[in-house]
């Protein structure tokens, strides 16, 4: 039996041949075959549809699924302070993220060392200057309709939350408006999954486009782009989770490490926080938290914690802002901790999710989504980093809610390294 080839490989094989074939371009004279043809006609085609597509399923994607994801948090309402701690923490070092992401884009500044600026379509603005107050108050919007019409994506967020936090407490009589919700968001993961089937050939293009271009250059600061985002996610496991760890939990950390490994492998090789619950579930369990406590907290986590997933989008945006030659200001930055961070709720685990939410924050700063194309050739590589960094989270989320609420079986939590001792 043939093996076939998974979408992932089809997408890396799309970046390698788009990348030797935008070289071999770049070394052919300047013809009308070569750039109207071929790079200002077929590229620009496919490779702009692609992201048009991506574009067109933002806005529906992110409200349908919020939608889902903030109304079925009735759940939060029945188990109390369990529930508030959870998200209180799950946002908390969202944000955290985002922030440690967008000091390392803006201090390290992976994209300097490449300009394409020619490249891309159409005239790009990031708006006039607003003050905070101005930025908090325009979250909510006076006409949820024109926010839809003109992708205003923190008032959209603002209004999907609200809309679903409705439904949890109507209860009973919402379910079916809940049920429709929850088929659109069935029929939106399955355009998401269609449009992503075209992704081989469109970061093809994009690639290929780019590289005939701007040549080699692109490399190099793909690379650093890849290696800034591994160290957000370094510095966010060994500050943030470590510091919280001592902070809340004041206990040894490698009986939790030493556990952790055989769901990191599962996250890793997966890249799905979903497939790590049940592991989660068995390590935490004799880890000694109770089941109250984790039964709530690692499938909350699998929905709503996106750390890794948030650092990624810090620095992408940044890179993507500094490879085309816009600046962006404190506001902006701001807009991108709370789109990132308010959209985290619900938008976990569905199929391409990455680079929708990635759209979505490029698209409330107003950046454009050609460098998209360039950052998935290195997607599948962070994936599988970001997503254990997710997961570790969401178990140490677990550890410190559980210790908080007297369910932490301490003696439990040293038995494994008890065992060792003893034999």
């Amino acid at each position: 039996m043939k093996k076939k080839f998974t979408l992932t490989s089809k997408i890396l094989l799309g970046l390698l041949f788009g990348f030797i074939c935008g070289l071999i371009l770049k070394s052919i004279p300047d013809s009308y075959i070569k750039d109207t043809v071929i790079i200002g006609g077929v590229f620009k085609v496919i490779g702009g549809g692609f992201t048009s597509a991506i574009k067109m399923m933002v806005v529906p994607l992110v409200f349908v699924s919020l939608v889902c994801g903030s109304s079925s948090m009735g759940d939060v309402k029945q188990l109390g302070r369990i529930g508030t701690k959870t998200i209180v923490f799950y946002l908390s070092t969202t944000a955290l993220a985002i922030v440690i992401a967008l000091f390392l884009g803006s201090v390290l500044k992976p994209g300097m060392g490449l300009d394409m600026s020619s490249v891309v379509t159409g005239e790009v603005s990031i708006g006039e200057s607003k003050s905070i107050v101005d930025i908090l108050v325009g979250i909510i919007p006076t006409n949820p309709i024109a926010s839809f019409a003109n992708g205003d994506m923190l008032q959209i967020i603002f209004f999907a939350m609200l809309t679903g936090v409705a439904m949890s407490i109507i209860g009973e009589k919402a379910e079916p408006v809940r049920k429709v919700f929850e088929s659109a968001n069935e029929i939106c993961m399955k355009i998401v999954s269609i449009v992503m089937l075209a992704a081989p050939i469109g970061v093809f293009s994009l690639v290929a486009e780019t590289f005939s271009t701007v040549g080699q250059d692109a490399i190099l600061v793909l690379v650093k782009y890849l290696l800034v985002v591994l160290l957000g996610l370094f510095i966010h496991v060994t500050v943030v989770y470590s510091g919280l760890f001592k902070i809340f939990i004041k206990q040894k950390i490698m009986p939790f490490l030493k556990k952790f490994t055989k769901v990191a492998a599962i996250t890793f090789s997966t890249s799905s926080s979903n497939a790590s619950v049940p592991a989660s579930m068995e390590i935490l369990e004799e880890l000694g938290v109770g089941k109250t406590t984790r039964s709530f907290t690692i499938p909350m986590g699998a929905t709503i914690n996106m750390d890794g997933t948030a650092i990624m989008q810090g620095v992408a945006a940044l890179f993507i802002a500094q490879i085309y030659g816009i600046d962006l200001g404190m506001n902006q930055m701001i807009t991108i901790v709370l789109t990132a961070t308010l959209a985290s709720i619900g938008t976990a685990g569905v199929p391409g999710v990455g680079i929708i939410m990635l759209s979505m924050v490029l698209t409330s700063v107003n950046l454009p989504l050609e460098g998209i194309g360039l950052i998935m050739g290195v997607e599948r590589i962070i994936d599988m980093f970001r997503t254990t960094v997710n997961v570790m989270g969401d178990n140490i989320c677990t550890l410190i809610v559980a210790n908080s609420e007297n369910d932490f079986d301490k003696e439990k939590y040293y038995s494994g390294e008890k065992e060792e001792v003893v034999a």
